[in-house]
Parts: C-alpha cells; sequence; structure tokens
C-alpha cells in the first residue's frame, strides 16, 4: 500500500511562517502530481497547492505570494513553505499523491495523508 505521513504543523502568530512536509512511501512506481488541501471548521476541503512530476505549479487565490509548494523527487517529498500567515489560514492541512503502483499497469490511484494541524492566533 501506500502512506502520506505529514509534518510541520502547529501554533504560530499572525505574520509568522511554517514549513509543512509530507512524504510518500510504500508500494511507488511513480507519483504524478502531489499537492496540500485545507479544511477549516464547518468549511469544505479546499485546495491550497499542488505541482506536477514537471514541477509546474496551481495555487489557491488566497495563498498566492504567500504559499510556495516544492517537491524533492528523490525523497518523495513535497513541501508547503507558509510566510504571512493570516488566522483565515487556520484549517487542518492534507497532503494528496497521485500515485502509480504498478509498473505493468498505467492506473494511477489519489492517497491521502491523515491531516497535520495549522493554527494562526491573531
Amino acid at each position: 500500500q501506500v502512506q502520506l505521513v505529514e509534518s510541520g504543523g502547529d501554533l504560530v502568530q499572525a505574520g509568522g511562517s511554517l514549513r509543512l512536509s509530507c512524504t510518500v512511501s510504500g508500494r511507488i512506481f511513480s507519483i504524478n502530481a502531489m499537492g496540500w488541501y485545507r479544511q477549516a471548521p464547518g468549511k469544505q476541503r479546499e485546495l491550497v497547492a499542488t505541482i506536477t512530476n514537471y514541477s509546474v505549479t496551481n495555487y489557491a487565490d488566497s495563498v498566492k505570494g504567500r504559499f510556495t509548494i516544492a517537491r524533492d523527487n528523490a525523497k518523495n517529498t513535497v513541501y508547503l513553505q507558509m510566510n504571512s500567515l493570516k488566522p483565515e489560514d487556520t484549517a487542518l492541512y492534507y497532503c494528496n499523491a497521485v500515485v502509480r503502483t504498478r509498473a505493468f499497469s498505467t492506473r494511477e490511484n489519489d492517497y491521502w495523508g491523515q491531516g497535520t494541524q495549522v493554527t494562526v492566533s491573531s
């Protein structure tokens, strides 16, 4: 199987920075897109940022210019550098990866981590 483990969530004051990490392990042939999503209490899960295996990035408008997504393919790890944090960034942040698990099949599946809590105080 495939496992995603996130880390880096914390309590931080507004204006501060955090760096989230997510490492993918298990049965992996290749990893396509990777990304970060977040869910605040009472709200739906929303996209924060994604990055393809060619390092093409996409960001939610609310985080553009403040957050940066990057990946290390050798480590099967994706990062989210979050600067100038705001109270509205408070949420449970989930890592996502689109993984091909077998060389003889082009099928890809979505996998999710358990989430890491980011809390920004005003």
